[in-house]
């Protein structure tokens, strides 16, 4: 798509900022207005639109899809948003651990024990942890607590929780990347590696693919772009 605007904006509106495209205010994919919570929000939308040449990548616009995805999905029912995650927690990568005789076993204890232990106190809610892959069911009041807990989120850093859930297949590292010890890059990139663990071991022990490793990169920068539009939708 060829640029079709000379000037980019930002603009105060009711309930927050909006970027403007020559004074006209954008709106989401279903016809709403692009209305966010925070001014440093709109200013990284504003940079998107303000970086692009004169052909537009519509790759290039990831904070201005997950905006849309929170206002045109999230906001409408985030009672069902926090539902569907709590499939995450239900079966969460951290909870599912190899069997106490394997090496992975003390590799996943390691790093996965310290950060889940952080989170049960932080959260005030308990998972059960599980050897080999036979699925055992969570304690429905815990997931009940978590599922309060994500409501307390604005629809912005819940659409970001939903992506960040989704790519580390694990609640717990999603809702542990919204935390205030998670405000540095770093530790969410520390975040997404210990999502990443059981990948990384494989890739150690056989080799590594290229084509695998360059998923796992793309949905690193994925992970890491949600990460950042929740911190900037915090304000």
């Amino acid at each position: 798509m060829k640029r079709f605007y000379d000037k980019v904006s930002l603009a105060q509106a009711q309930g927050g900022w909006q970027v403007t495209l020559d004074t006209r205010p954008i709106r989401t994919q279903q016809g709403r207005p692009q209305i966010v919570p925070s001014e440093p929000l709109a200013q990284a939308l504003a940079a998107e639109w303000d970086g692009a040449g004169e052909r537009i990548d519509p790759k290039a616009f990831p904070l201005r899809d997950m905006a849309d995805y929170a206002i045109d999905v999230v906001a409408p029912s985030p009672q069902a948003v926090a539902g569907k995650l709590l499939a995450y927690g239900e079966t969460d990568t951290l909870c599912y651990r190899a069997e106490p005789d394997e090496p992975l076993f003390e590799r996943q204890e390691q790093v996965w024990e310290p950060l889940l232990s952080a989170f049960e106190r932080r959260e005030g809610a308990v998972l059960v942890r599980v050897s080999g892959v036979v699925h055992r069911p969570q304690d429905p009041k815990q997931m009940e607590r978590l599922h309060t807990r994500m409501l307390e989120e604005n629809p912005f850093r819940l659409a970001a929780l939903e992506a960040m859930a989704s790519l580390s297949a694990s609640l717990v590292i999603g809702l542990s990347a919204l935390g205030e010890e998670s405000a540095d890059e770093d530790t969410a990139r520390g975040l997404w590696q210990a999502a990443s663990l059981e990948e990384e071991w494989q890739a150690q022990l056989w080799g590594r693919d290229y084509e695998a490793e360059a998923r796992r990169a793309r949905r690193e920068a994925d992970f890491l772009a949600a990460w950042r539009f929740a911190r900037l939708a915090a304000g």
